[in-house]
């Protein structure tokens, strides 16, 4: 398999949405997502960001990528991509004496971006003994333009016969998302379309670039959407799993009586499941930062492990996994609302119920079917058990 270097580059600066690649995207910075899609793409053998920004360097290293210091007159409005992709070409060879068979260029505005992407991307590339290569997504739209009269004309078909979609020449547009190249044939070309040129078609629900505020809120309404269709991927190996009380093992209703006695909702479907991880062999944590002794005598009588009246949720779960010496990636959180999203972004399977915050669901990495209070427990104990055999 040839050497691929999945390279991202990431300026600070954009005017028309303001830090955009630091930007929180479902709990996670904008950025971090086509890192994550890149190191589980099956073809990348190393993942760099190029970026003259601290805080990009920072978060890129956070998630596990290398990183290339650009220089600031790289980094400009006028700046492009290729200028980028050849100074980091050039520095690492330099430096490290590391040059690549294939260089593939991420961006990272286009967070839905699917490790498949890339490998379809790269294979297409290997595959058609090719040059160079991108992504692309099927077109079925008529394209118009004004002659010098001011009378529109077809561009790419003749107004006077109205084809349909299937009768047409098929024909793509560039996602922006995935471009991958000979790094030898690039660098001698300075561009990334050179010799003989290919492409792999992905699908459209995935195709998506941020440019813009509004571009922004329909990626994260579009997150929830995909992230609830596809089916539920938990780590290879769980090494733990943390709840949240409240929305989690309720309904995040509560009952008051006359004397102030308050009372919640559980399912018993859910003592069965927590039973059956417990005898697999899981160890559990309840974090909550309710006060009131129902979260003790519900834990008790689950055989959980507990802290309640917690003020600082984040740093309970880093004890408790650093405690364990549990690898924080193959650790779930399950968590309902906006107080659990620090403690989802800390570990590698955040879940939330069916009826968590809007917030919450884009954060999470798997969406149960089931809401908190309703057996939610259960339907994970059941995943769960099911991958781990």
């Amino acid at each position: 398999m040839p050497e691929v270097l999945a390279l991202i580059p990431a300026r600070g600066g954009s005017k028309s949405l303001p830090r955009k690649n630091v930007l929180p995207l479902g709990g996670i910075p904008l950025i971090a997502h086509t890192i994550r899609a890149a190191q589980a793409a099956k073809c990348v053998s190393r993942v760099a960001v190029s970026t003259e920004d601290s805080e990009i360097a920072e978060i890129a290293r956070q998630y596990g990528a290398d990183v290339v210091k650009r220089p600031m007159e790289l980094a400009t409005d006028d700046s492009t991509s290729e200028s980028a992709l050849l100074h980091s070409l050039d520095y690492l060879e330099a430096n490290e004496g590391y040059l690549p068979d294939i260089l593939c260029f991420l961006q990272c505005t286009s967070p839905f971006t699917a490790p498949e992407d890339i490998d379809g991307v790269v294979e297409a590339l290997i595959d058609e003994a090719a040059d160079s290569s991108l992504s692309v997504v099927r077109f079925h739209h008529f394209l118009w333009k004004a002659d010098e009269t001011g009378d529109l004309v077809g561009v790419n078909h003749d107004k006077a016969i109205r084809q349909r979609r299937q009768d047409r020449e098929p024909e793509f547009l560039e996602t922006g998302a995935v471009y991958a190249m000979r790094a030898t044939g690039f660098r001698a070309a300075g561009h990334r379309f050179f010799g003989k040129t290919v492409s792999f078609e992905m699908p459209a629900e995935r195709v998506l670039e941020i440019d813009e505020p509004a571009d922004f809120a329909l990626a994260a309404a579009r997150l929830v959407t995909l992230r609830a269709r596809i089916p539920p991927t938990l780590p290879e190996t769980v090494e733990g799993i943390v709840f949240d009380f409240d929305g989690v093992f309720t309904d995040d209703r509560v009952w008051v009586d006359q004397h102030g006695t308050e009372a919640v909702r559980c399912s018993r479907r859910d003592g069965l499941g927590l039973e059956m991880l417990r005898m697999a062999g899981v160890p559990m944590l309840v974090i909550s930062k309710e006060r009131n002794p129902v979260v003790a005598r519900r834990c008790e009588k689950l055989q959980l492990e507990f802290h309640q009246g917690a003020d600082s949720k984040i740093d309970l779960l880093r004890d408790w996994v650093d405690a364990r010496g549990l690898n924080p990636q193959n650790v779930i959180y399950v968590g309902n609302d906006v107080n659990d999203l620090e403690c989802m972004s800390a570990v590698g399977c955040p879940v939330a119920p069916a009826n968590a915050d809007s917030r919450v669901l884009a954060a999470a990495a798997v969406i149960l079917q089931t809401d908190g209070g309703e057996g939610a427990i259960r339907e994970l104990a059941d995943l769960v058990l099911e991958a781990i055999g």
